[in-house]
């Protein structure tokens, strides 16, 4: 598969602008964004600091130019650039059983879940085109981005799903879908990739999770090696949500899932009888600057959330609490992660409302950045991401079917 790696925004990009992985923390920096309090929406659709605004780019049901519709439930989601200057955005639809919207073309004529693609002008906003790109899968929550496309996640283990599908940024039309069945089968949420070696690490959405990895045997062959689970070192099947404060760092080592596609036992199954760490409810996963920033929906005393900062190595690495909700109403749930080019860590939120976006700080203060007005706030949001350059944050609104542009001061680069 031909690598994008000028359109790639979670590896190569960011690590240039910002340096090494411990350079994410926006204390270390003056490029930040400003946020301020909250200015009510007149709309009543999505409160933001002063200073900065939206526009709603595409809504469920809006036809697109390939004359089908847009999906409901957007979900997990990317930002490329485009060969020819323009942004591109691929979407993620969490979806299970209906009508197809390409038969021939779907991975199961009986699902709709899939992908939808979303080319911007880079100045207006404006939509060029829009199309889907993936169609027949099921539940496809996040993903992530890497060098040959976006890579769409299923969270889902019915028979026959469960997988990650890779989906090119320049498909302008519905393509036959190309699963990466190396990459494990089960509950997956999110996926995020190191360009250096091209290994992508997963988290799995359910009570009890790993985090894994999937390192290939040939770099240039990214989609076939194998599949390991992180544990803690002297601390078989470590349960991260107990017992851990911000700021606190745990030595790493990883075991091998010997059985991807789970025949015999799942992958989870596998990875916990070799003493892997458990997570509670894996989601967001995003790459930046030689770290792997990932989001534990329900992890922590409260059962409100944790945020991990990764640092790994071949055979080990570090494993850091960045944020976590103790004892107070910091953050509930966070399920989606990004971080800009300029390094700032921001996570959304999936909970009965108002839902939000925060950003995160080095010292793990959580500050409200936008909040959903729609509906007493209680669409989840997800999807966040940043253009290349850093200039404007990208977020969908699920059941509300909205995918917004946020443009404001933020740090250029």
């Amino acid at each position: 598969m031909r690598m994008l790696r000028r359109g790639f925004v979670g590896g190569a990009l960011s690590a240039a602008a910002v340096g090494t992985g411990a350079h994410w923390l926006p204390s270390c920096t003056k490029r930040q964004s400003p946020v301020g309090e909250l200015v009510e929406d007149p709309s009543g659709i999505l409160d933001l600091p002063e200073g900065y605004s939206y526009v709603i780019l595409e809504r469920s049901g809006d036809t697109m130019s390939d004359g089908h519709l847009v999906g409901e439930r957007p979900d997990g989601m990317a930002c490329f650039a485009g060969a020819d200057g323009t942004l591109i955005l691929m979407r993620n639809h969490e979806l299970d059983v209906g009508t197809n919207v390409a038969p021939s073309f779907a991975f199961d004529p009986n699902m709709i879940g899939g992908v939808t693609r979303l080319v911007l002008d880079p100045k207006t906003l404006e939509r060029k085109s829009s199309n889907w790109v993936l169609t027949g899968t099921r539940r496809n929550c996040a993903g992530g981005p890497s060098p040959w496309g976006w890579l769409s996640c299923e969270e889902a283990t019915e028979p026959g799903h469960g997988y990650v599908f890779v989906c090119r940024v320049g498909a302008h039309a519905v393509e036959k879908p190309q699963r990466a069945a190396s990459l494990g089968r089960f509950k997956h949420e999110a996926a995020a990739c190191d360009p250096k070696g091209n290994v992508i690490y997963l988290t799995e959405d359910q009570t009890t999770s790993c985090l894994y990895r999937h390192v290939p045997a040939d770099p240039l062959a990214p989609f076939v090696g194998r599949l390991e689970a992180m544990a803690i070192v002297g601390q078989p099947q470590k349960e991260l949500t107990e017992g851990l404060a911000v700021g606190d760092v745990l030595q790493v080592e990883w075991v091998r899932v010997n059985d991807p596609e789970g025949e015999d036992a799942s992958p989870f199954e596998q990875a916990a009888e070799l003493g892997a760490a458990i997570v509670n409810r894996g989601e967001g996963c995003w790459y930046f600057g030689g770290a792997v920033f990932f989001v534990s929906t329900e992890g922590g005393p409260r059962g409100a959330g944790q945020v991990f900062r990764l640092e790994p190595t071949s055979t080990g690495g570090t494993l850091t609490l960045v944020a976590q909700a103790d004892d107070d109403d910091s953050f509930l749930n966070p399920d989606n992660i990004t971080v800009s080019p300029a390094g700032e860590v921001f996570v959304v939120e999936d909970n009965d409302g108002p839902n939000f976006i925060h950003r995160v700080g080095s010292d793990g203060t959580v500050t409200p950045f936008a909040r959903n007005r729609l509906n007493d706030g209680a669409s989840e949001l997800c999807g966040v991401c940043f253009s290349p350059d850093g200039t404007v944050m990208f977020v969908n609104m699920q059941e509300d079917g909205l995918t917004l542009a946020i443009k404001g001061p933020f740090p250029r680069v």
